[in-house]
């Protein structure tokens, strides 16, 4: 198991890991909501984006690229592509880690409603979630851009210049754009899937996201429903997220601590 990229953890308390453990077993229809760090733990290490110290923009200057400037630069879109082939041989490598595996237990049981995540890795997809899996990010898939739509971003730090030269994928069809199917910073989410997810949190009977911030629009708008229809909230993320005012309990202990107890 890497421990690179897991953030220091508030040691465990196990009358508070116990009471929590004991309160998400009590939901009858569950809806788990997962982001970057559910996958820290994997090998090679996958690092988040937020958390203090390991996380990507703790350790780099270079944030991702955003939705508007890779549609209107060609020097970002060459950044951009350079930045994910030099990254994929690793980024390819990651294999699911406990986290992944456990969860992939809990789809056998019908308190295990649906599974929402935030990544773009695909690792619970390499693991399972047949039917039980929807994503706030399509994945890692070419696809052609038409005006306002948009793409991703590799993790990979490139010094200035790197990208000159690097051709960029056009259609093969119409020479146009081409972008890997992943919701990019500053773009959005399709409707038709923001609104199939809503209706599996209307379904469900409490909510647990683990390893995110909820930083961002697409998952923690799932969250903020929850709570406007009084729905219980688990989070288990080391540090703070942006509903922790909106929790029924919350603990920051790493994920695999807690999952393998539940």
């Amino acid at each position: 198991m890497s421990q690179r990229f897991v953030p220091e953890a508030a040691q465990i308390c196990e009358k508070t890991l116990k009471k929590f453990v004991s309160e998400v077993s009590s939901i009858e229809k569950l809806v788990v909501i997962t982001g970057a760090g559910i996958s820290t733990e994997s090998v090679p290490g996958i690092p988040d984006y937020r958390s203090k110290d390991v996380g990507l923009y703790a350790r780099i200057s270079h944030k991702p690229i955003f939705h508007q400037d890779y549609m209107t630069s060609n020097r970002c879109r060459q950044r951009y592509w350079t930045r994910n082939f030099l990254a994929w041989p690793r980024f390819g490598q990651a294999a699911p880690n406990v986290n992944h595996y456990l969860l992939s237990k809990w789809e056998v049981s019908d308190r295990f409603h649906w599974l929402i995540t935030q990544n773009v890795d695909g690792l619970h997809s390499k693991q399972s979630y047949q039917e039980k899996l929807d994503q706030a990010n399509p994945g890692f898939k070419e696809k052609y851009v038409a005006p306002g739509e948009l793409a991703p971003d590799g993790d990979m730090q490139l010094p200035l210049g790197t990208e000159k030269g690097f051709k960029i994928p056009e259609c093969p069809c119409c020479g146009g754009l081409m972008k890997t199917a992943v919701t990019f910073f500053g773009d959005n989410v399709p409707w038709s899937k923001v609104e199939y997810c809503y209706e599996k949190v209307d379904e469900a009977d409490g909510i647990l996201a683990l390893g995110t911030s909820l930083a961002v629009l697409s998952g923690f708008r799932f969250v903020h429903h929850a709570n406007m229809h009084k729905k219980p909230i688990f989070i288990v993320n080391i540090g703070p997220t942006r509903a922790d005012h909106m929790v029924t309990m919350k603990v920051d202990y790493k994920i695999s601590d807690v999952l393998k107890k539940m």
